[in-house]
């Protein structure tokens, strides 16, 4: 029996058209397919479409000239098999696109994971084609995994980075974007390195000031246009998941030579313009998780990153479970209007999205 698959593509310069394909499924010799069970949506979905031709996310998951397919992490099940080491009724959790089956190339199977080295994706990074094998129906934090833990991997990783660089001498750190769900991620992870690292600031909307305060990740918060009452005297880095040029504009003008450091992350303002050159302070620049990656498992060894970061990530899962509350969406209309209203920026930063076919 022919298996349909049904796929969600954006127009690659114009985000705000979208439509569904569908087409044949086609497993050859080594391959499975898959039926993705679902999926999380959130802001950092939107930055890879944003950023897509620049870091490369529309490589993974082609699609016809000038669409694009928006990666999304998520779980799915073996319907179909001719890989010999994977099994029809497996559930892996991983990298997929927004459809309803994928066609998927096992390679350097190990009993708890694969690499997919489909023919246009074998060139890619490893940390987005590694694919977790489960047994189980669930896992702890089910929900939550696929809509926090690729955000708080990335939170994760950018405070190892900032730690592991003495916080460039900073004395506080800026984030920019404090409601965003990598941002509260990287705020628990400094809230825990508390007294010794710097004391950490939350810049966010003025809407959403209490519901950041409420969380007690941070040491305080502020809205964008008090970024001016902050003493400019300290050294002082930011981290921005904002991706608002005016805005991180502000805070290099205001702190000058005292920006000891300015990474970028993330464009939850991505109709925003970006920044201005020969800015005062650090010079900005994009973090690239990977190379994270590859430094601590090179220093801790894959079995010790992998143990580090799973005590984190479960620390952080205990306490958002008492301030995320999960919205479920069904069908093909509910994940093209979520995606509507993820790009206008009208999701609530105390919800998350699980999709399904």
């Amino acid at each position: 029996m022919n298996t349909q698959i049904r796929e969600f593509v954006v127009n690659r310069s114009d985000l705000a058209q979208s439509k569904w394909i569908g087409r044949e499924a086609e497993v050859e010799d080594g391959q499975i397919l898959v039926e993705i069970e679902k999926f999380a949506f959130t802001a950092n979905n939107i930055t890879y479409a944003v950023a897509g031709d620049m870091l490369n996310y529309w490589s993974f998951f082609p699609a016809e000239d000038g669409w694009g397919k928006i990666p999304v992490w998520g779980f799915a099940h073996v319907v179909q098999s001719k890989n010999k080491d994977v099994a029809v009724g497996e559930r892996l959790y991983g990298y997929f696109p927004m459809a309803t089956h994928l066609v998927m190339q096992p390679e350097k199977v190990t009993a708890g994971g694969f690499l997919d080295l489909y023919k246009s994706r074998r060139e890619l990074h490893p940390v987005y084609n590694s694919y977790t094998r489960s047994q189980a129906k669930a896992v702890p934090h089910d929900d939550l995994q696929p809509i926090l833990r690729p955000l708080y991997t990335t939170s994760f990783l950018i405070d190892d980075w900032l730690a592991d660089n003495g916080f460039f001498g900073a004395k506080q750190a800026l984030i920019l974007s404090a409601s965003s769900k990598t941002g509260l991620g990287l705020a628990f992870g400094l809230h825990r390195r508390r007294p010794e690292g710097p004391e950490t600031i939350g810049i966010t909307s003025r809407g959403n000031i209490g519901f950041v305060n409420g969380l007690g990740f941070y040491d305080r918060t502020i809205a964008y246009d008090d970024i001016a009452s902050l003493d400019a005297s300290v050294p002082t880095l930011v981290v921005d998941f904002a991706g608002n040029g005016e805005v991180l504009a502000a805070v290099h003008n205001h702190f000058g030579d005292k920006l000891v450091e300015s990474t970028q992350v993330g464009l939850s303002h991505w109709d925003a313009g970006r920044p201005p050159s020969g800015l005062p302070g650090a010079k900005p620049r994009f973090f690239f998780a990977p190379d994270q990656v590859r430094k601590r498992t090179n220093d801790w060894g894959k079995d010790g990153f992998d143990k580090k970061l799973e005590e984190s990530w479960n620390a952080f899962a205990e306490r958002a479970g008492g301030w995320l509350t999960v919205e479920h969406g069904k069908g093909e209309d509910a994940i093209a209007r979520i995606y509507a209203e993820m790009r206008a920026g009208r999701i609530n930063p105390a919800e998350g999205h699980i999709l399904t076919f």
